[in-house]
C-alpha cells in the first residue's frame, strides 16, 4: 500500500518496528525521561517560549481540541472561530456543547482569511480566537501573521489546531504570540494516531490552573502536574509515546524543523507541477505543503478515490459531504519521497491512457 492521506500517514520502517515490540511497563524512570525529551524537543520544534510545557493526551487530535477549549475558557468569555470547513466546524461544536458564547468567521470552501473579515469584529470585546491553521478539508493555510496581529491588537488569546501543518509549514509560537498549539501523532509526525499534544504557554498555564472543569480524564490541571515528572495521570498508548519519541528524534538528528518542512515543501512542489498538464485542477490558492486539493475534470473525487485504492493500491484522501464527489486531497507528509509521488502520476497517466480520467 502506498498511502498519500493526510493521516494516519505512511510510516518508516523503524516506526512500524516499534510498534511489533512488547510494551513496558510506564511508571519508571526510564519511560518519564522518554517523556521529558518528548516534552523539550516538542517546544522547541514549535519554538515555544520559556515556561511552556506540552501535554500529550491519550485520544484523537479532536480530544486536544476539545480538551483546550474546556480547560482555557468558559461561560464568561466571547471567542471568535474561523469556520472554512469541516475542521473549522468541529471546534464550532465543542464550543456549542460546553456552552461557550462564540462568533463564527464564516468562509466559503477554499476562501483564505482576509483583513477585511477580521476587522468587523476588532474592538467588540472578543476574550479568545480559535483557528484551525491549516483547514484541511480543503488544504488552505491561513495566513498567522495576520491572525496575530489582529489578536495582539485586540488583546485575544490565541489557540491554534496546527494538527495537519505542523513540521509542513512554518510555525512559530513566539513570533505569532500563540498561546496555545494542537497537533497530533498521526499527521508530520508520522506515528500511528492515539495521541494529542498540547503545547501550552505560561499565560495559557494560568488560565488552567484557575478554570475548573467538570470534567476526571480531560482535565488539563492533572496533566500537567504530572508532566513535570515525565508522566500522565492515566495509562498512556504507550507504545504510540515511544514511537513518537524515536521521530522526534529522528528529525532532530536529521536537521531539525527547518529540514523536514523544507522535505515536504519540496514534495508538494514536485507533484503539483507534475500534474500540470493532466485533467486535474488545483482549485485554490493560499494552500499549506501538507497537502493539494483535486478535482477532477472527467470522473467524480470519490470514484477516482476507490479506483486507486481497488486497483493501483494507492490510498489519496477523500473527502465528506458536499465535497465528496467534488474534491480528493493528496498529502505530502509523512514518509514518502519523489519516487512515490511519480508512481502516483504513473498512475493518473494510466488511468487517462484508459479514458478513466
Amino acid at each position: 500500500m502506498l498511502n498519500f492521506t493526510v493521516g494516519p500517514v505512511q510510516m518508516s520502517d523503524t516506526i512500524r518496528q516499534i510498534g511489533f515490540e512488547q510494551i513496558p511497563y510506564f511508571r519508571t524512570e526510564e519511560f518519564s525521561n522518554l517523556m521529558l525529551e518528548c516534552n523539550r524537543l516538542m517546544l522547541r520544534f514549535s519554538d515555544a517560549p520559556d515556561g511552556s510545557q506540552s501535554l500529550f493526551l491519550t485520544g484523537s487530535g479532536s480530544s486536544a481540541m476539545e480538551a483546550s477549549i474546556m480547560n482555557l475558557f468558559n461561560k464568561n468569555d466571547r471567542l471568535l472561530i474561523v469556520n472554512g470547513g469541516n475542521f473549522g466546524e468541529r471546534f464550532v461544536k465543542i464550543c456549542k456543547i460546553h456552552k461557550i458564547p462564540y462568533q463564527e468567521i464564516k468562509l466559503e470552501y477554499g476562501q483564505p482569511l482576509r483583513e477585511l473579515d477580521l476587522e468587523k469584529y476588532a474592538n467588540k470585546k472578543y476574550t479568545g480566537f480559535l483557528v484551525n491553521i491549516h483547514e484541511t478539508s480543503t488544504g488552505i493555510l491561513y495566513d498567522l501573521d495576520l491572525i496575530s496581529d489582529f489578536c495582539n491588537r485586540n488583546n485575544l488569546f490565541l489557540v491554534v489546531d496546527a494538527i495537519s501543518s505542523f513540521l509542513a509549514d512554518s510555525f512559530s509560537m513566539k513570533k505569532n504570540n500563540v498561546q496555545v498549539m494542537i497537533t497530533a501523532s498521526q499527521k508530520a509526525l508520522a506515528c500511528p494516531p492515539g495521541i494529542g499534544i498540547i503545547v501550552v504557554t505560561p499565560e495559557a498555564i494560568d488560565r488552567i490552573k484557575r478554570n475548573k472543569v467538570s470534567s476526571l480524564y480531560f482535565d488539563l490541571n492533572e496533566y500537567l502536574n504530572n508532566s513535570y515528572r515525565g508522566q500522565t495521570p492515566f495509562t498512556p498508548a504507550v507504545s504510540i509515546l515511544i514511537q513518537l519519541y524515536s521521530r522526534l528524534r529522528e528529525i532532530d538528528n536529521n536537521g531539525g524543523v527547518d529540514t523536514e518542512i523544507s522535505r515536504v515543501r519540496m514534495l508538494a512542489q514536485h507533484f503539483r507541477k507534475e500534474i500540470e498538464s493532466l485533467p486535474l485542477k488545483i482549485p485554490f490558492l493560499s494552500l499549506s505543503n501538507a497537502i493539494t486539493p483535486i478535482i477532477p475534470e472527467n470522473i467524480s473525487a470519490y470514484e477516482l478515490f476507490v479506483i486507486l485504492k481497488n486497483e493501483y493500491d494507492i490510498w489519496v484522501c477523500p473527502n465528506g459531504g458536499e465535497l465528496k464527489d467534488k474534491i480528493f486531497r493528496v498529502g505530502h507528509i509523512g514518509f514518502l519521497n519523489i519516487e512515490d509521488n511519480e508512481k502516483l502520476i504513473l498512475a493518473f497517466k494510466d488511468l487517462c491512457r484508459r479514458n478513466i480520467l
